[in-house]
């Protein structure tokens, strides 16, 4: 019994240590990590969030491995981070030589684009293995790639239901077998789940959307525990979670008005800085804006009738509504030009 006490009171000081340690991260800023020459796969990035994690790696000099479903946009991007590394191009130096200074030649990074549809476990598998050959083992993967369907539960396809589930979680479950292996041996490596705030409390309308990133969120949260019992510290697992981006996924998304004004949609570049400086300070999880962590930890303590009282007062029970309406509307101008 006394073996008992003592050691639940070294885990209260280890809880207090962390929580201290936790809020002198949120008043000093820790120093950034450097990824330069580490190879980085994303997911999705041919556009959207995906494309912004793209320019941002490659303005820090890592190797860009770019997957998406469209190699048209894949490839534009790609472009664009070529764009980047030719303004980065330049001679480097360090300590020696004449005056103190040695000029070395520059660092050349490289960009690869795959095009690889991640809600087929078969295309996940062989691409990572056509990585692994062409390019070398992975240091970071950036669980990016994303799709939602549009429709109300009841009018939904299955095939849609089972896309979104498909893309939005299982994939992260395939991307990882096919890169943790290896992180596991060499004790060095970055996951990045990129999920989104209706991971962590839900809405009217986007059940399957919802259902998607609750599992890919679940996913991480399992994946951290087994890494750290594994006693691999040199992992490290960074989850994602923002509120309304405003990238088109969700266009016609609206809360109530008068409080629209005070949480807009997130600009896109935003919402990836933020990202971008959690995970290279190895930051577990960024909710951005940070009042998404408030909302999650009254959802969890409140009555679910008290969180529908909310909803209704900020006008996001019904908020996917109109985005839903704009989806309908478009498909059948769409079926009725095709004269299906």
């Amino acid at each position: 019994m006394i073996n008992i006490l003592a050691e639940f009171l070294v885990v209260i000081l280890r809880v207090l240590w962390a929580i201290v340690v936790a809020a002198l991260k949120w008043l000093v800023r820790p120093k950034e990590k450097s990824v330069a020459g580490q190879v980085c796969v994303i997911t999705g990035a041919g556009g959207g969030l995906g494309r912004l994690f793209a320019k941002e790696f490659a303005r820090r000099r890592a190797v860009l491995v770019l997957w998406d479903i469209n190699g048209q946009s894949n490839e534009e991007t790609a472009e664009m981070v070529r764009q980047i590394y030719r303004e980065l191009d330049g001679p480097l130096s360090r300590d020696g030589g004449v005056g103190g200074v040695e000029e070395v030649p520059p660092f050349q990074p490289q960009v690869y684009t795959y095009v690889c549809d991640v809600g087929k476990r078969e295309s996940v598998y062989s691409t990572a293995e056509k990585v692994r050959r062409e390019v070398g083992e992975v240091d970071l993967l950036i669980n990016n790639a994303g799709v939602v369907s549009g429709h109300h539960l009841l009018e939904c396809p299955d095939e849609l239901i089972e896309r979104t589930m498909v893309v939005n979680c299982h994939a992260h479950f395939w991307t990882t077998k096919a890169f943790l292996p290896k992180m596991l041996e060499m004790n060095h490596g970055h996951i990045v789940t990129v999920a989104s705030s209706l991971g962590l409390f839900s809405t009217a309308g986007v059940e399957d959307y919802c259902a998607s990133k609750f599992g890919a969120i679940g996913f991480h949260e399992s994946l951290s525990h087994e890494i750290k019992a594994s006693e691999k510290d040199g992992i490290k697992m960074t989850l994602v979670c923002p509120y309304l981006v405003d990238t088109g996924m969700f266009r016609g998304c609206r809360i109530r008005k008068e409080i629209e004004a005070f949480l807009p949609p997130l600009r896109p570049e935003f919402c990836v800085k933020q990202a971008m400086r959690a995970i290279l300070t190895d930051q577990p999880m960024i909710c951005t804006p940070r009042i998404v962590y408030m909302v999650n930890f009254m959802k969890s303590i409140l009555p679910f009738e008290a969180i529908v009282c909310m909803y209704r007062f900020l006008g996001a029970d019904k908020c996917m509504y109109p985005f839903l309406a704009q989806r309908k509307e478009a498909m059948n101008n769409n079926e009725a030009k095709n004269g299906i």
